[in-house]
């Protein structure tokens, strides 16, 4: 029989969360500096680049996905629906993923086709393994307040791997490549598909798969997909997915231009000086160079090295943020706490787009409280998609866990698509030029937007789509405990 108030171990959590922390290390790299690794180190002109990357997220998002959302929905094994296939993708996905950042000696056009195999194949594995790894927190536990617990543990270690990436990985690939930029990169990748095989492993082995269907559903995929397009909950939440990450990608690419060519070069430099930045990077160079290693070769130019940091003070505030969001959410509900703390969080980052451009510290501080209060938000967007799996199931009795997520992470992989090509459309409208060493008024406003007003957009239409999402506090007790008392019934 279920048990509806499990409470989940410390241990199964953490082993849990490790599985994100395996699939970031490799999914923040592709996102940060898959284009940089393809034009810089690779050597692929950026207009082949660009087609490989969009097209093969689009078959990512929209073709991989949904077919492992049913195929995951149809897996019957021993160990269950979906961690099967996080042991059986961990191997080829850490391979994959180091295939895909090599550079073996090919011609122009065999680099081209290279590239398109190896991220093709790996975008394949990464559904494989990643939506079934989603589903699978909607059946560890009917309890939404352990839900909630849970994905505050998984999004601390997303978190975690996204500030190795977004502010260690370059430093790291200067350092184990001894300067050289292909070589760093290759045994990077062998570091992190390494720790990433590890990480799925103890995932497997440490979870258990609680909620079954009920042994009289009976499912097709005509009846999943006829579900789905009358859940209105579920459209709601692929709505605010893709507005979601519309947000994150072009503020996210939009940030290092907003550095580079608005904010004033001394008075970033007298900004770094003045914390005791520069210092504690001089010291810790020397602390690795006595280590036996070549040195800490951080980002010199102070735009760069000041985004760095800034970046590092947004991933850690919103690591604050999730440890708070439980609590939040178990007083007043996802919906509520997820809506006031994005409307909160992007007040913050609205008003970035006024900044003298000498007011460093005014910058960082909008940034520390736009990343404490999005943070609230990060675990609760997945809790609430397994809220939804548990609305379909209780009002049309057939329970389809991954074709529900399948759905958010199509969502998730076309708003990081929409984004990145939404802020290139920008720069050229606002007249870009990357030869000038200065921008033209026109093109500075233009990047001050980008970050503000126009990544604000998403997010307040996102808070405005929340008023029809229906799963309040109140009616995710109701269904939990309806649900729980099917389940007793069909001697589950």
């Amino acid at each position: 029989m279920n048990a509806p108030t499990h409470k989940l171990s410390v241990v199964e959590k953490v082993g849990y969360s490790l599985g994100d922390l395996a699939a970031n290390l490799i999914f923040q790299t592709l996102v940060t500096f898959l284009a940089f690794f393809y034009t810089d180190v690779f050597r692929i002109a950026p207009g082949q680049a660009s087609l490989i990357t969009f097209v093969s997220g689009m078959i990512g998002a929209f073709v991989f996905t949904p077919i492992m959302g049913l195929i995951a929905d149809r897996t019957k094994t021993r160990w269950g629906k979906f961690r099967p296939w996080i042991l059986w993708t961990a191997v080829p996905f850490g391979g994959l993923a180091l295939l895909a950042f090599s550079t073996p000696a090919l011609s122009p056009e065999g680099k081209i086709i290279y590239a398109w195999v190896t991220y093709l194949l790996l975008l394949a594995v990464y559904a494989a393994n990643n939506l079934p790894y989603s589903a699978l927190s909607g059946v560890l536990t009917s309890s939404m307040a352990e839900r909630n617990s849970l994905s505050s543990y998984r999004f601390v270690a997303v978190m975690f791997a996204q500030f190795i990436i977004q502010v260690l990985l370059l430093p790291i690939v200067l350092m184990l490549g001894d300067g050289d930029k292909t070589v760093g990169f290759h045994n990077a990748m062998i570091l992190f598909a390494s720790m990433g095989i590890v990480c799925f492993i103890i995932t497997f082995l440490t979870t258990k798969e609680r909620i079954l269907p009920i042994a009289k559903e009976k499912t097709s995929v005509a009846q999943d997909i006829s579900d789905l397009f009358r859940n209105l909950p579920w459209l709601i939440m692929l709505i605010v997915t893709v507005l979601v990450f519309i947000n994150l990608s072009l503020k996210g690419s939009a940030y290092i231009y907003y550095f580079k060519n608005y904010l004033d070069e001394a008075a970033l430099i007298a900004f770094l000086n003045n914390i005791g930045f520069n210092t504690f990077i001089a010291s810790l160079n020397s602390f690795v160079i006595s280590m036996g290693f070549s040195g800490f070769k951080w980002p010199e130019d102070p735009a760069t090295s000041a985004f760095s940091l800034f970046s590092a003070c947004s991933i850690l505030m919103q690591i604050v943020g999730i440890f708070f969001s439980k609590a939040i959410a178990d007083k007043f509900g996802k919906r509520n706490t997820f809506g006031v703390a994005l409307f909160v969080s992007t007040l913050f980052l609205l008003i970035f787009n006024w900044f003298p451009k000498d007011a460093i510290a005014l910058c960082y501080i909008a940034n520390i409280c736009h990343g404490l209060a999005y943070g609230v938000t990060v675990p609760l967007l997945w809790a609430m998609v397994a809220d939804v799996a548990d609305y379909s199931e209780w009002k049309n009795h057939r329970r389809a866990t991954a074709i529900i997520f399948s759905a958010m992470i199509a969502g998730l992989k076309a708003g990081l698509t929409i984004g990145g090509s939404l802020l290139l459309s920008i720069l050229a409208f606002y007249g870009y030029d990357a030869t000038l060493s200065v921008q033209t008024p026109e093109t500075i406003s233009g990047i001050k937007a980008s970050i503000s007003i126009y990544a604000s957009i998403p997010f307040f239409l996102a808070v405005a789509s929340l008023y029809f999402f229906s799963i309040s506090k109140k009616m995710e007790t109701q269904i939990e405990t309806e649900l729980d008392d099917r389940r007793k019934a069909a001697g589950q």
